[in-house]
């Protein structure tokens, strides 16, 4: 398997633990994979009567440093823009008051999920 697959398949595997987790307690799912010509959107929830656009940063091990870390300036704007994006191709979301959450996964070298942080509008600006 090439880099590219191992991260392709460790992201997914982060994308579904973070689903699971969100929907533990009472997230809807709506959604996963979105793109548009300003990004990508992991996951696309609802909690309560919000619209939740959450970025999965996924990391084996602490080694490469911590998953909640991986967030740049340049990547808070974009995600932003994407839910901007998202909320304009949804006429039905076009009152829905939304957010950016993101979940952060650390998987063990076993592949078990070691722990999982999740920073509730963590997007505010970019």
């Amino acid at each position: 398997m090439g880099t590219d697959d191992a991260h392709l398949k460790l992201g997914h595997a982060g994308e579904g633990a973070a689903r699971r987790y969100l929907e533990a307690r009472d997230y809807r799912f709506i959604e996963a994979n979105w793109h548009c010509a300003s990004g990508e959107l992991d996951l696309v929830m609802q909690d309560g009567d919000e619209i939740v656009f959450i970025e999965v940063k996924t990391r084996r091990g602490d080694a490469s440093g911590r998953a909640s870390e991986a967030i740049t300036r340049a990547k808070t704007r974009k995600l932003l823009k994407t839910g901007e994006w998202y909320v304009a191709r949804h006429p039905r979301y076009a009152d829905a008051i939304w957010r950016c959450d993101i979940v952060a996964i650390t998987l063990g070298w076993n592949g078990a999920v070691d722990s999982i942080e999740h920073f509730e509008n963590a997007i505010v600006s970019g």
